[in-house]
């Protein structure tokens, strides 16, 4: 891998007056943040519409763009908001995602934006659409669940839907992927890279199972018998119990993998590469009985390997995909990443939870992504404060940091450190060049409230060092 470094902060993330991150200037006050750095990526998280716990990880669908993105300055520049519905969007605070807020008033305010399009734009909106029938499905998806009181789709009664409803989706689509081009095309003429992330599950109430069942694990009554989830691990005892409908992978393999062909090609006209979440279910996956309280005695169950990853090659090219190698690994996981010949993943936090481990930066090889943390992981502030005094000892003479300095001078000696190593890209949250906290930590696994809040005020990017960054990128040749 050429050698270049890259910056985790998801859209959620970006400042604003509008309770959520989006699509306006501030992304492109970012990117030219990393620009002015002399970082080469920007990494997001998924990009679908949040869960009830506001997890990006599990969505209406896979394919779908979230509404809380769309920039509603943008609508108002076009006549479609008026300034008091504007003044009506504006948050309580800054510094958090008003997920209350978003989920009572968002949805609805866009689709009064979009009764207001004109002919020929309806037209345009309508042609778009018409052109992606996953696009199509989840917008119809999405009137259907409308019409039936917002419940899962296997308590429906109603099989029409408000034909204006079934438009704002369409039209809250069209703003979201035309809004994001823009942003995507502004990174790339400024040499910005975008990673985008793919989670390996959809979510059981979406339109990705909804139009097709025979894909998934089911019983004819629509029932899950198994679901996913991983074992007892680093972030959990009790193991993750995640619930997601599980891949009938023969039926798949029928079609060719059409659906995840799709998916990726879906992914790579958004993002400029793109990580596949949970890699390791491709070797194997942990199945968990659909009644189990926790996903601790769950199995695991092989899964499609190289013939699916070869038929993901077709459709990917020379494009970045990034290989989340992470969790309870095995022989068989290693050597299926290195066949495919995608970068695996190396996190610091990782490396010193005892013995040799290849997240140690002195074992990184060339073709990986070294992370300082992930959007799983505590800051880097945060993991030392809470690692203990004899480890916290070891990680600093690691960095040749003066051990009693961890507080001040820790969080940048191990970006330092990770620049240094031999990793093809390295990456690093915007909460860790911040030198923040735990309490800015973006999510912890297996925790279902308090997620996914963190914000960025405008001022506080300009508390780092640009100048300082683009140096270290030019010492380590990237």
């Amino acid at each position: 891998m050429e050698r270049k470094s890259g910056v985790l902060m998801h859209v959620s993330t970006l400042w604003g007056e509008y309770s959520c991150g989006s699509f306006g200037k501030a992304a492109k006050e970012f990117v030219d943040f990393l620009s002015a750095g002399g970082f080469s990526y920007w990494q997001v998280l998924p990009f679908g519409l949040v869960d009830e716990c506001n997890s990006p990880y599990k969505s209406y669908s896979t394919f779908g763009g979230n509404p809380y993105f769309v920039d509603l300055e943008i609508l108002f520049e076009k006549g479609l908001l008026t300034a008091d519905e504007l003044k009506g969007a504006k948050q309580s605070t800054p510094y958090y995602c008003e997920f209350d807020k978003l989920t009572a008033d968002r949805v609805s305010l866009l689709i009064k934006a979009s009764k207001r399009v004109d002919d020929e734009n309806r037209r345009k909106i309508n042609e778009f659409i018409e052109e992606n029938r996953h696009l199509k499905d989840f917008c119809v998806f999405m009137a259907l669940k409308n019409a039936n009181c917002e419940k899962e789709w296997t308590e429906w009664d109603k099989s029409d839907y408000n034909e204006e409803v079934l438009f704002g989706w369409r039209f809250i689509q069209y703003e979201f992927f035309t809004q994001w081009q823009e942003i995507k095309e502004y990174a790339n003429s400024k040499g910005i890279g975008i990673i985008g992330d793919i989670p390996i599950y959809v979510s059981f109430d979406s339109s990705d199972v909804y139009f097709n069942k025979h894909l998934f694990l089911m019983n004819d009554e629509n029932k899950l018998t198994d679901v996913a989830g991983v074992p007892p691990d680093y972030f959990a005892e009790d193991g993750q119990l995640w619930g997601n409908p599980l891949y009938d992978w023969a039926e798949m393999e029928k079609e060719g993998f059409r659906w995840w062909k799709d998916r990726i090609s879906a992914a790579l006209t958004l993002f400029d590469g793109v990580r596949i979440d949970h890699f390791r279910a491709f070797e194997s996956f942990w199945a968990v009985k659909g009644d189990a309280k926790t996903a601790r005695d769950g199995k695991w169950v092989k899964g499609p390997g190289m013939k699916l990853i070869n038929a993901l090659k077709e459709v990917s090219g020379d494009k970045l995909i990034i290989a989340e190698d992470l969790g309870d690994i095995t022989k068989e996981v290693i050597e299926l990443v290195e066949e495919s010949g995608f970068p695996g993943m190396r996190v610091f936090q990782f490396g010193f939870l005892g013995g040799e481990t290849p997240h140690k930066p002195h074992n990184y090889i060339n073709n990986c992504v070294a992370y300082s943390g992930t959007h799983d992981n505590n800051t880097l502030l945060g993991y030392l404060w809470e690692t203990p005094a004899d480890i916290k000892r070891d990680v600093m003479k690691y960095c040749v940091c003066n051990p009693d300095e961890w507080n001040e001078k820790g969080c940048e000696a191990i970006i330092r450190t990770i620049m240094a190593s031999n990793a093809g890209l390295t990456v690093f949250p915007i909460q860790d060049l911040l030198g923040y906290g735990s309490d800015t930590r973006l999510n912890v696994p297996g925790r279902a409230e308090g997620n996914w809040l963190y914000r960025l005020a405008r001022e506080q990017i300009g508390y780092i060092d640009t100048n300082k960054y683009k140096e270290l990128n030019r010492l380590y040749g990237r």
